[in-house]
């Protein structure tokens, strides 16, 4: 199994590369779309520096961002896969040698010595976690790079049952408003709900792995997801925070049943540059990245 390991590995450090480097294909058209119709001088100035710096990263493959994040998985696993039994280790791996190949600034850092690991792990990070699929020989792995900026402002609160969904609205106007300009907008908003903060939180940063546009599948959680965009939008952040048509491209929102009792909302916010990837894995190593067009 050491050279199937080690051909799996070599797969993750060029899937975290890639992720890195170049935006998915529906981020980078929604990128692009916004600059289109821009007309706030500025802002579309900002804007253009924005794909600008995309084909740089891309033409000379280096991160397109200098905060190149923590990096999460979110592993789907088939039971019947020959790689489950390694699949944690390979990832850890994986991270230590894109931290110096790639590279990526380390990011990993002790919360009470303040001491840097220097390649990117410690403890539970890269954050990874595991959802097996009954049956199934396939390996799908979602990767997202959670920067710093745009991490800071997150929230997540418990409400009376009461107040609802229009308290977590409030929560993510209230949190947009306040911090957004520091996340570099144009923001991706994503919101979970649930019975507990950490399933909340869990789904409000799943909902950022849904493609631009692609509304949820309920009717009336689709038409919040339209109504909050646009509330957003109305707070005229804009690119950078210096104004602008566009202050939030998109807004996913993800849910769980929740207790009688409790009603907890989540709130995540990606900068504009919404690195994430999927990486597909057959039994046989053949391996596709459908995000990105491969």
């Amino acid at each position: 199994m050491s050279v199937e390991r080690d051909r799996f590995v070599d797969i993750l450090i060029s899937f975290i590369s890639r992720v890195v480097i170049e935006l998915p294909r529906d981020v980078l058209e929604a990128i692009t779309k916004v600059y289109s119709y821009e007309d706030n001088p500025l802002a579309k100035e900002i804007l253009g520096m924005y794909l600008k710096n995309l084909d740089i990263a891309k033409t000379r493959r280096i991160p397109l961002c200098e905060d190149t994040g923590i990096l999460e998985f979110f592993v789907y696993v088939g039971t019947r896969s020959p790689y489950i039994d390694i699949i944690y280790d390979a990832i850890i791996e994986a991270v230590r040698v894109a931290t110096k190949r790639i590279p990526l600034r380390p990011n990993a850092v002790h919360p009470f010595t303040y001491v840097n690991s220097g390649d990117n792990t410690g403890s539970r990070i890269p954050f990874i976690h595991i959802d097996l699929i009954p049956g199934s020989d396939i390996l799908k792995i979602w990767l997202y790079v959670a920067g710093g900026g745009s991490s800071m402002p997150t929230a997540a609160k418990g409400f009376p049952p009461s107040e609802g969904f229009k308290a977590v609205r409030d929560m993510a106007i209230d949190v947009v408003a306040s911090y957004g300009v520091n996340a570099c907008p144009p923001l991706f908003i994503g919101i979970g709900i649930g019975p507990t903060l950490d399933i909340a939180a869990y789904l409000s940063k799943i909902a950022l792995l849904r493609r631009v546009g692609e509304r949820h599948r309920e009717q009336e959680i689709a038409r919040l997801e339209e109504e909050l965009r646009r509330d957003l939008n109305e707070l005229n952040i804009g690119p950078q925070g210096l104004g602008g048509r566009v202050s939030v491209i998109d807004v996913f929102i993800e849910y769980a049943h929740r207790h009688p009792a409790s009603y907890v909302g989540a709130v995540t916010l990606s900068c504009w540059a919404l690195r994430r990837g999927l990486l597909v894995v057959y039994p046989d190593l053949r391996y596709e990245i459908p995000t990105h067009g491969d």
